[in-house]
């Protein structure tokens, strides 16, 4: 018999289980307490829990966990890189990021991707797999239990495009924030997308309370669509006219990510278009100097990058500068499972 994993169930499903083995279903807020409050993965460790009805736990189901294959701490900023070995084998990775008050988890949402773009390193993966709810749920739960540092936002930036694995991203992004779990308010949970317009719609149509960031990187099509395959399909007008219809129906400024790539985006010219691009839509712009993962592109000087958010300060719109916190660790997306891939081959 196959034992039902109970982690990334929603609140129904785990009352329907529990109802199923012929308990209360209070049992089910029990366990559920026990496993997103309180971090256990253990049925023995569910001390408000009768041995026997334990036991029948154990017969018929488990609560499923990462294996960390690997963690590495920045020495230059505290940064944390997880990579996590999942129950077929393959890996994933997740980032902790300090700053000051804030405690940033960077979670992945599928094994590779298949967006291809050009400058990421999980973008030479392609796509193996989505990641399923509880496989993203439990890179939080892990890093809280291996670091007991309780994460005060949450980004959907790491492996994968969030957008491609939507219904299982959404699941578990309900239990994320459940406030008898982990309870962390949708105010603080970011996804970034690619650019993937049907999702951004029916995100915005169910009106999803989590924070929406695009990931722009150019912002001319002819640009764009060298370094990001999926302009080709949705391209910047697609683009602009959904972040339009974001902050219109959510009231909430859209973020727009750009990497900053030397000589392909980070000249005068290019925050010029940035500005035409994106007048009048209110939006927060993240740089990103660029981490270098692949051969083919470079981090611009420090001078500069300084000088690409000085012609970006005179828009109406908050512009923020995103240095590099893990360069030291191979902090950038799917470095370390790309280079286990390289060793492995």
């Amino acid at each position: 018999m196959k034992k039902l994993n109970l982690k990334g169930l929603s609140r129904s499903e785990l009352s329907d289980f529990i109802l199923s083995l012929g308990e209360k279903d209070y049992r089910s807020k029990q366990i559920w307490s026990w496993i997103y409050q309180k971090g256990v993965n253990d049925f023995d460790d569910m001390t408000n829990i009768s041995k026997s009805f334990r036991n029948v736990l154990k017969e018929h189901s488990y609560i499923g966990t990462l294996k960390l294959a690997e963690h590495n701490t920045s020495s230059q900023s505290g940064t944390q890189k997880f990579m996590w070995e999942l129950e077929d084998g393959l890996n994933v990775e997740s980032v902790l990021i300090p700053e000051q008050k804030r405690k940033t988890i960077c979670i992945s949402t599928q094994v590779g991707c298949a967006m291809g773009c050009k400058f990421c390193a999980t973008g030479t993966m392609g796509l193996v797999r989505n990641l399923k709810p509880f496989e993203i749920i439990d890179q939080i739960l892990s890093i809280k239990r291996l670091t007991n540092i309780k994460p005060t936002n949450i980004v959907v930036m790491g492996m994968g495009e969030p957008f491609a694995n939507y219904d299982n991203l959404i699941k578990a992004l309900e239990i994320i924030k459940d406030n008898e779990g982990i309870a962390l308010g949708h105010r603080k949970i970011t996804i970034s997308t690619a650019g993937l317009i049907p999702q951004i719609r029916r995100f915005i149509k169910e009106k999803q309370p989590y924070n929406l960031a695009i990931s722009l990187n150019a912002a001319s099509d002819s640009i764009r669509s060298r370094i990001m395959p999926v302009n080709k399909k949705y391209g910047l007008k697609d683009i602009i006219n959904a972040a339009k219809h974001y902050a219109v129906y959510s009231r909430k400024r859209i973020t727009f990510e750009y990497v900053l790539l030397k000589g392909i985006n980070d000249k005068k010219k290019h925050a010029d278009q940035i500005k035409k691009l994106l007048k009048g839509i209110p939006c927060k712009i993240n740089l990103i100097p660029y981490n270098e993962t692949t051969e083919n592109f470079q981090r611009p000087s420090d001078e500069d990058i300084l000088m690409f958010a000085e012609y970006l300060k005179t828009m109406h719109a908050t512009v923020t500068l995103r240095l590099s916190k893990g360069d030291d660790i191979q902090g950038a997306c799917g470095q370390l499972v790309v280079k286990k891939q390289r060793r492995t081959k």
